[in-house]
């Protein structure tokens, strides 16, 4: 396989550092972000296991489908209760704005953010293989609905085809470097090698 380079940025700074911004994508409103560890009570045991792996995921949050109003490009709903799923990891400041002010607005507070403390690399792995099982789901979901009477079904369907896209275009390449980060704790050099995701 040919070698992938891609930069790892870690959101985490900017989590510890967000209480006090304006929430995102809502001009009309005055809120602000509270304190992270307030509204990020999600549990690792609770998480969907269709959250791609990375700090941020959801966990049985609310069936309000408020998250693609604010983070479109990060946010997809589950098809059983309707749960928040993150299908794509904030890259910079902005994303992680997006993604807090759609957990802010979880009335169940069960986004989290402490991934890094619970995926391994070996259970990237694991995930990264069952990806066919998630593929199916989000095909099947995203033809239901993408003709759906209800607009929000239809928007949901714009987002699973968007997962699809991504699942097959740049999420190993994300997930190599996240695999590195996890085992280093340090983005990787030009010279060093990336951990492979396919294992015999």
């Amino acid at each position: 396989m040919a070698k992938v380079w891609v930069v790892y940025w870690d959101p985490m700074p900017v989590v510890v550092d967000s209480a006090g911004l304006q929430v995102a994508n809502c001009p009309e409103e005055r809120r602000l972000l509270g304190p992270p560890e307030a509204y990020l009570r999600g549990r690792w045991a609770d998480r969907d296991w269709r959250n791609v792996p990375g700090p941020f995921y959801g966990a049985q949050t609310d069936s309000c489908w408020t998250g693609r109003e604010v983070a479109p490009r990060h946010v997809v709903y589950e098809d059983e209760f309707g749960s928040e799923i993150v299908y794509r990891q904030p890259k910079n400041a902005s994303e992680v704005h997006l993604l807090l002010t759609a957990a802010l607005n979880d009335p169940f507070g069960a986004y989290a953010a402490d991934g890094d403390d619970h995926w391994t690399l070996e259970l990237v792995v694991e995930w990264w293989a069952d990806r066919g099982r998630l593929s199916a789901w989000i095909d099947g979901v995203q033809r239901q609905w993408s003709t759906s009477e209800r607009a929000d079904e239809r928007d949901n369907a714009v987002g699973l085809r968007e997962f699809a896209h991504y699942l097959g275009n740049g999420l190993e390449a994300d997930l190599r470097v996240y695999g590195f980060w996890l085992d280093n704790r340090r983005p990787p050099q030009v010279h060093e090698t990336l951990p492979h995701l396919n294992r015999p």
